[in-house]
């Protein structure tokens, strides 16, 4: 099969190395110099070093030439990146079947992934999202994965995880598209917090609370937009959530821990030199629960933290100091 891969940062790069062991794979990027330095040193060094790009991946600039004979496109721009990557798509006619990896909400409309495609390219060819715990590095290495794949099309759901599995990457497909994407978005907003907690000395102790609670707090939202519990206790909820926020190969945890050291935002996100999704996802999802009348006091917390309006160390305190109430609240 051929696969065109758009997006050459580290998730797009370490999927397209993984799937060219037994598939041909054009990975695009908008910059013609980093398509370059990519085919000639065959390696990503802005944003996945130190893993050589297999022959059966081809970098590449041009998007015609990316699309040319694909089987199947696969999008890894970032949430914020997916509706001009779409309006791009239907202006060149693309017609092969599209998945997308975006983990966050679009800013400024709070619309998931397939909301945005709906509204963007309402005639779409079939259409999946593809999520879970997946550190990029992990998957360039070979190294043991599972992941969600989900569409409102069952079969074509199916379909994708038999073509992109291999021995040590299983996908199981579902077609609840909502709560995949949201488990993917919200597990950043909470990986946050658990950065800053750690970074603030609070112990595992604390780290497990926010885990919990923020599982809670994605299974509210997840189900008042239609999501579907089970979801929610399946890979691309529980199993990213905990991934994210314990792993320090996180960049969402990376920037908590810059956070609770003092750093500014800006600052923190320019010494990551990756997108951090759950920065913008987490004003996006705070506004949402809002106006859904969601309560999510975590993510609340981290919106504040990231907008300037509540030092790290007041939002944990602020937390805390909430009224009791029963677990299941």
């Amino acid at each position: 099969m051929s696969i065109a891969v758009l997006g050459a940062g580290a998730w797009g790069t370490g999927l397209a190395i993984r799937l060219a062991g037994h598939n041909a794979v054009r990975l695009w990027t908008r910059s013609a110099e980093h398509a370059a330095a990519m085919s000639r040193d065959r390696e990503n060094h802005r944003y996945l070093p130190g893993f050589a790009l297999p022959a059966g991946l081809a970098p590449t600039a041009e998007l015609a030439a990316a699309l040319a004979d694909a089987d199947l496109i696969v999008a890894a721009v970032p949430s914020n990146g997916f509706r001009s990557l779409l309006l791009e798509l239907r202006r060149c006619g693309a017609r092969q079947p599209l998945v997308w990896l975006c983990k966050g909400l679009e800013t400024g409309t709070r619309k998931l992934p397939h909301a945005v495609l709906a509204e963007t390219w309402p005639e779409h060819p079939p259409a999946a999202v593809l999520s879970g715990p997946s550190f990029a590095k992990e998957v360039a290495q070979g190294l043991p994965a599972a992941l969600s794949v989900a569409s409102d099309d069952a079969d074509f759901a199916r379909q994708v995880a038999r073509r992109l599995h291999d021995s040590r990457l299983r996908l199981y497909s579902g077609s609840d598209v909502v709560g995949v994407e949201l488990g993917g978005a919200v597990k950043n907003v909470i990986a946050i917090a658990a950065g800053i907690s750690d970074g603030l000395g609070f112990g595992y102790n604390a780290r497990a609370a926010l885990i919990t609670r923020g599982l809670a707090e994605l299974t509210r939202l997840g189900m008042r937009l239609g999501g579907r519990p089970e979801t929610f206790m399946g890979l691309s909820g529980m199993g990213d959530l905990i991934l994210t926020s314990t792993g320090d190969l996180s960049r969402n945890r990376q920037l908590g821990l810059r956070l609770a050291a003092g750093e500014s935002l800006e600052g923190a996100l320019r010494e990551l030199g990756h997108v951090a999704e759950g920065a913008t996802t987490a004003v996006e999802v705070d506004a949402l629960a809002r106006e859904l009348g969601v309560d999510l006091p975590i993510t609340e917390a981290v919106a504040r933290v990231l907008g300037q309006e509540l030092p790290p160390r007041e939002a944990v305190a602020a937390l805390l100091a909430r009224d009791l109430k029963d677990e299941g609240a």
